[in-house]
């Protein structure tokens, strides 16, 4: 294991130490977070915990205390300086970090996108102050950090998005919305703000009518006020600052309702925020990369809404 120490850089950073190691299973490279996890309680007995296909391959993890990201970066040559952070999904209990996050990355690697798989924390007393703003921290650390480096990654600082699963949906959701919050324990000039954001089969809202009740009580609980619901429903944090969105979903999505795309759809459009949204007919939910005939095809879709902002080279043939 190599460790890396990177100084503050022209901004006000701490000082972070970051583990470097290569992954079999991904061909990517392993970055934690940071150095110190803000708002942790130590618990000795909290250890991650990973499910394996039957190849060895990760499949998924739990538990996560101690949050990182996975970097694939693309091929220079196809490369259009962007990046994109990934955040998985699993009810806020756990990461389907292959479906919803290695395989993701290698297919944005094939269209000139490098890729940044957010291992973040699942919301747990256990080892949080306040286990609701856990993963936004986490995410928002992820964003700067990637624009940190975009120099030595050979990326477009104006051109890192956020891409999101399920629950990671709403994480992307929560952090294209609230990216301005000071979560973070250091002051410095470095945006969290996504220029861009890609949503599949998101949990929006966290009302009752239309949200995923497992992410909602595995992130805030079971007792929560109208005015904490209101504040993670992120169809009512958009405003005109919301960034550029592309959402993918399934009709007969039977866990996450439509209604949730649907709902932050109507509010982007009510903001004049630039907003595209491709809805199947069939294919339930987490079908990751497409499942069925129909829902194949959002890759695809999503390549051309890239290449129509300019964030890859070349639209899909």
């Amino acid at each position: 294991m190599l460790i890396h120490i990177f100084n503050n850089l022209k901004i006000g950073f701490i000082l972070y130490i970051f583990c470097f190691k290569t992954l079999s299973f991904s061909q990517g490279f392993e970055i934690n977070l940071w150095s110190n996890v803000p708002g942790a309680i130590k618990d000795i007995d909290y250890k991650e915990q990973f499910t394996y296909f039957n190849n060895g391959e990760i499949n998924g993890v739990s538990k996560v205390s101690q949050p990182t990201i996975t970097v694939f970066l693309a091929d220079s040559t196809i490369s259009n300086g962007t990046g994109l952070v990934i955040c998985p999904g699993g009810a806020y209990s756990h990461l389907s970090i292959n479906k919803e996050g290695f395989s993701v990355a290698k297919w944005l690697n094939s269209i000139g996108i490098s890729a940044f798989v957010l291992k973040y924390r699942l919301p747990s007393d256990a080892i949080m102050i306040d286990k609701s703003i856990g993963p936004l921290q986490d995410a928002q650390q992820a964003m700067k950090l990637v624009r940190l480096h975009s120099k030595k990654w050979h990326l477009n600082p104006n051109k890192i998005g956020i891409m999101g699963f399920s629950a990671g949906g709403h994480l992307a959701a929560t952090l294209s919305t609230r990216y301005a919050e000071k979560l973070l324990p250091t002051l410095d000039s470095i945006s969290a703000k996504p220029n861009f954001s890609i949503l599949i089969y998101p949990v929006i809202s966290m009302k009752d009518e239309m949200t995923h009740i497992n992410s909602r009580k595995n992130l805030l609980g079971t007792d929560i006020t109208e005015k904490y619901l209101n504040k993670y429903s992120n169809e009512i944090q958009v405003n005109g600052n919301t960034p550029k969105t592309f959402l993918v979903h399934a009709s007969d999505d039977n866990s996450v309702p439509v209604q949730n795309s649907l709902t932050y759809y109507r509010a982007l459009n009510k903001n004049k925020v630039p907003v595209e949204m491709h809805i199947y007919q069939k294919g339930g939910h987490g079908f990751g990369m497409g499942s069925e005939e129909n829902n194949n095809f959002w890759p695809i879709a999503c390549e051309n809404w890239l290449a129509f902002n300019k964030y890859i080279l070349k639209r899909a043939n």
